[in-house]
This record gives C-alpha cells, sequence and structure tokens, in this order.
C-alpha cells in the first residue's frame, strides 16, 4: 500500500510517501480501505517532537473508508484504549497514529470495536473531518459543559477544527453561539454556521464586548487555548461552565481566583472522547445533518504541503486528505 511514513521528526517535508507492506489485521480487528483522512494540530506536534510515537511512523488520527471484510462504509473512532468509565481515559489510553500507525495511508487494521458507520449524508471528505474535531467538541460542548437549549455559549478561536464544530452543534442544540477570533473574516464566515456574533480577542476589553452583545455574559465558554482562561472568566454568568480542551504542555494559566468562586463558575477539563460520546455524536450528526466545513483538501502526495498549510493557522475548519486521488 501507499503511505505517507515520517522517518525523522522535524518539518513537514519529513512526510514522505512510500510504498510499505498492507496490514495484517489480528483477531478481532478489521482491515479499512481508506477513502479520506485529516489532519489535527495533534499530528503537527508528533511529527515536530515524536511524542508518544515511535520512528518510522505513520499519522493520522482521522479516518473514513469502507471495509474489506463486509463493504460497510465507517468511520473510524480515533481513540485507543479508553476504558469503562465514562468520566474520562484509563491509563492505557492512546490515539491513532501514535504507537499505532494511523489513517495517512491505503489501509489501516483496527480493532472492530471502533468502526461506525458513516452518515449517509455525508462525502467521503467530510466523513473524515469527524473523528477527533467532532468528538472533541461534542463531549465538550454536550458530555462535559452539559450546554441545554436556550443558553448562551462563547466559543473561543473560531477557526480551528474543534472551534468550528463547537458552533455548528451549540446552534443545533438551540443554544445562542458567540465567537472571538483575530480575524473578522473568520467571525462572518462562522456567522454562516450558527453564530449570532463575535469579536476580535485582539481588541482590548474584548470581554466586555461579549458581555455587551450577549446582554450579560454566557452560561458556557468552550476554550481550546489555556492562556485566554483567565480574560474568559469575566464573561461568565453566575454559575457558568467553561470547557477546556486544550493548552501546551506545561502552561502556566493564571486567573482571579475571586471571580471563580463568586460566580460559582465550574472550569471542566476535556479529552477528546469516550466511544459512547463518539457515537452519540455520529446520531447527532444525523439527525440534523450537519455538514463538517472542509477548508482545503490535498492528495496523500502532497501531505507535507497540508502540513504547512495547517501550521500557518489561517483554515477554517479541517483540512483533508483525499487518499485515491
Amino acid at each position: 500500500m501507499r503511505a505517507a511514513v515520517l522517518r525523522n521528526w522535524g518539518a513537514p517535508d519529513e512526510l514522505r510517501v512510500e510504498s510499505v507492506p498492507d496490514p495484517t489485521p489480528c483477531d478481532g480487528e478489521a482491515l479499512v480501505e481508506l477513502r479520506a483522512a485529516a489532519l489535527n494540530w495533534h499530528d503537527v506536534i508528533v511529527r515536530q517532537t515524536g511524542r508518544g510515537a515511535q520512528l518510522p511512523s505513520i499519522l493520522g488520527m482521522d479516518g473514513a473508508g469502507v471495509r474489506r471484510d463486509t463493504g460497510e462504509e465507517v468511520v473510524i473512532y480515533p481513540g485507543l484504549n479508553w476504558g469503562d468509565k465514562a468520566a474520562g481515559p484509563g491509563p492505557g489510553f492512546g490515539v491513532l497514529g501514535d504507537a499505532d500507525d494511523g489513517t495517512y495511508a491505503e489501509l489501516i487494521a483496527v480493532p472492530e470495536a471502533m468502526l461506525y458507520p458513516k452518515p449517509a449524508h455525508l462525502s467521503w471528505l467530510e466523513a473524515a473531518a469527524l473523528p477527533c474535531a467532532a468528538l472533541t467538541a461534542f463531549r465538550a460542548v454536550f458530555t462535559r459543559a452539559g450546554l441545554q437549549p436556550g443558553e448562551t455559549v462563547l466559543v473561543l478561536g473560531a477557526g480551528s477544527g474543534v472551534s468550528t464544530f463547537a458552533v455548528l452543534f451549540a446552534a443545533a442544540s438551540g443554544a445562542e453561539v458567540y465567537v472571538t477570533s483575530s480575524s473578522t473574516a473568520k467571525i462572518d464566515s462562522v456567522r454562516g454556521l450558527g453564530a449570532r456574533g463575535g469579536v476580535l480577542y485582539t481588541e482590548p476589553g474584548w470581554p466586555a464586548a461579549v458581555a455587551e452583545s450577549t446582554g450579560g455574559g454566557v452560561d458556557v465558554i468552550v476554550c481550546g487555548v489555556g492562556s485566554e482562561l483567565a480574560d474568559a472568566l469575566s464573561c461568565l454568568k453566575t454559575g457558568g461552565r467553561i470547557a477546556l480542551f486544550g493548552a501546551r504542555a506545561g502552561q502556566a494559566v493564571g486567573f482571579d481566583a475571586a471571580t471563580l468562586y463568586f460566580r460559582q463558575a465550574s472550569i471542566l477539563g476535556t479529552t477528546l472522547g469516550s466511544p459512547d460520546d463518539f457515537a452519540r455524536m455520529l446520531e447527532f450528526v444525523t439527525a440534523h445533518e450537519l455538514r463538517p466545513v472542509v477548508d482545503r483538501v490535498y492528495p496523500l502526495d502532497e501531505i507535507a504541503a497540508a502540513h504547512t498549510y495547517l501550521e500557518t493557522g489561517g483554515q477554517l475548519g479541517k483540512v483533508v486528505i483525499d487518499i485515491t486521488a
């Protein structure tokens, strides 16, 4: 099969498409003929640092394709060994593309339990955009923050895959959605996904602008950048919740503890999502006929260019790889 193989940690051009042996499924596994894969920032971190992986490596958490033995069209759950507790992953938890080969390939062998039916209304490119980002957003918005219809939610950093899905999910659930961004163009774009409005976080005093726009603050904040926590707290209504799904390792975050306890606020950490979260996310996407935002599509041969583009941070939604091109 053809696969994008990483033989050295480093720059995007370390990713090179090669011919490698087909994977052989073990007991309880199935072989999937991948039609599309998608990029995540996690892939960039692993490529640069080797964190959690070993060489040679085939990266990629997101994928959709055809199960070879049955012909079923499937989407792959990106987590490994979540465990039996809904509260969080167990000690052996990992993701595709780290210690195990990932989806930047024509074929992948994965446990049968990781395969879920592809939503029928989605193309292969759209389906491949779902796993990591949509799962992370769904768990943050619903499982952890418990967003309810009629509540107000602020999604920080409009543009990433997770934040884009958070806007889609929250709006579809009947919540009032606002965003922050460094770009007025991105704010205008997410209005088309259901956001009521947005503010530039590059402007001084943006939390006050959020409070004014929302008539007093928000019930839920979805946050993927730990450094924004301090400012975000001042946007919360009493009893509000912050779902934090991302931060740099070792990052120190300072905030006013008095604001936290006087407002009865909760900060809720969240990581990817359980298999049950994944199943419920797919059901939600199907029921509401939601379509992921695909920013750019690259053939597998241009995987290095795809990584280079992702690193610019200019995307709105997901960067996807067409394995069949």
